[in-house]
Order: C-alpha cells, then sequence, then structure tokens
C-alpha cells in the first residue's frame, strides 16, 4: 500500500488528526510518509491548514503538500465557484499522488468533509480520484448514534464504484462512551463489513505533538503501522447488561 485515502463519513468528525496518527505511526515504523491535501477549504491564504496540522502533530519527517484553497468553509466545488476559482480535477490529485509517492513509502490522501463531495463542476468526487490512484479508502467515523448508517453508506459507496474500504478508524473516542458509543464498536464491523482498525481518543489533537506521536501507533491497529488490538478494546468498552427499568 502506497497510497492511501483518508475520507470522514461527514465533517469534524476528526480526519486531520486520524491522518496525523496514522503518518506518526509510519514514521515511527520506519516508512517516509507524504501527506496530500488536494483542498482545503475555509483557511486564509497565510493560515496553516490540514495538512500542515499533519506535520505539526505527526513531525517534521513528514512531507506536506496541499493542491487548491478557498476561503469559505464549503464543499470545494462551491468554494471555488463563489471564489472564482479553478476547481479541481481527480486527475490532478491522482497525479500529485503518484508523483509523491516515487519519494515516499506511504502516501495519506485526506479529502474534504465525506467521500462524495463535489470537487468540480462535472461532480467528481474523492471516489473519482481514488479509482485513478486504484488506492484503498480509510474510513474515520464518529462513535455515537448515527455512525452505523453514515459509516455503512460509506462502505458501500466505495464498494459500488469498485473501490475497497480498508477499515474503519474511530475519529473521536470520548473519554466517557455512552452506551451507544460502546454498542456500536462491535456494531461497526457488522454493519459495514469493514474492519475496525482503530480509536483515537477525543481531544488527541490538543496534545503536544512529542506525546501524540509517542501514542499514535496504540492507537491503530497494524494494517496502520499500530498496536491498537480490537478485541482488546472491545473487551475494556463493553457495554454492561440490559437492566429493564425499576429492576
Amino acid at each position: 500500500m502506497t497510497v492511501l485515502i483518508v475520507s470522514g463519513t461527514g465533517t469534524e468528525i476528526g480526519k486531520t488528526v486520524v491522518t496525523a496518527a496514522v503518518a506518526a505511526a509510519a514514521v515511527a515504523a520506519g516508512r517516509s510518509v507524504a501527506v496530500l491535501k488536494p483542498a482545503q477549504t475555509g483557511v486564509g491564504p497565510h493560515e496553516p491548514g490540514d495538512a500542515a496540522e499533519v506535520v505539526r502533530l505527526a513531525g517534521s519527517a513528514v512531507t506536506a503538500m496541499e493542491l487548491a484553497r478557498y476561503p469559505e468553509p464549503l464543499a470545494p466545488d462551491t468554494a471555488a465557484r463563489r471564489a472564482g476559482l479553478p476547481t479541481l480535477a481527480p486527475a490532478q490529485i491522482a497525479e500529485a499522488a503518484q508523483r509523491l509517492s516515487e519519494d515516499h513509502d506511504l502516501v495519506l490522501v485526506e479529502g474534504a468533509g465525506g467521500l462524495l463531495v463535489r470537487f468540480d463542476e462535472a461532480g467528481n468526487t474523492l471516489a473519482d480520484a481514488a479509482r485513478l490512484l486504484d488506492a484503498p479508502t480509510l474510513i474515520v467515523a464518529q462513535a455515537g448514534l448515527g455512525t452505523l448508517n453514515s459509516t455503512t453508506l460509506t462502505a458501500e459507496g466505495l464498494r459500488a464504484r469498485g473501490l475497497t474500504p480498508l477499515g474503519v478508524v474511530v475519529g473521536s473516542w470520548p473519554h466517557s462512551a455512552d452506551l451507544a458509543a460502546r454498542c456500536n464498536l462491535a456494531d461497526l464491523p457488522k454493519s459495514s463489513q469493514v474492519p475496525l482498525l482503530g480509536a483515537v481518543p477525543e481531544n488527541s489533537g490538543m496534545l503536544p505533538p512529542e506525546r501524540f506521536r509517542a501514542a499514535a501507533p496504540s492507537w491503530l491497529a497494524p494494517p496502520l503501522s499500530g498496536t491498537w488490538s480490537p478485541e482488546s478494546f472491545l473487551t475494556a468498552w463493553s457495554p454492561p447488561p440490559y437492566a429493564p427499568a425499576g429492576a
């Protein structure tokens, strides 16, 4: 696996922090890593974007590249149209990722929002870039209610396009997980038919970078260069037995 697409089931679910964790774990395993952010939205010209945040957390050994930047926090196609800027085609994303793969063991391509967010007027999405690259996709999901549906839809969307969902990582695992989150740990792989490959604790992006890098492998399973065990995690967070009200 040289190129890995990182796509969320929606926005604000920890996609960038998961990308940073995967990068940090890969670097710790001795791999050279690049992160590609095709379209950065909602960030000013001189402000750090998601790719810069990955480098801050995972370390300066990670190469960062951004292809387009749009000022408003909208879908790339809409943000480009409103700003009067060129949109981004899947071929441009694929070409940039392939160039990076010539000099890196792993290239992480972080999408914008969910898998089928439009990048251009033709309706092309991150899935079209993944097809050109023949790259698997890591799905970043939320922990609580609603995640079974959105994660399963994302996995089915990938398979319908002949693409491979590599696995699911929970982007922000609560320090005090409720019943829904605990049950979802076992139900996510059943519903989506995709293996659970990690759970990143909430607020991990606020850790000092050195602590983030040291901890990252413990949040991710071996296919992502980590040491995390889904079986152990499930055991630790298994929900309590059902107790009828008033019992």
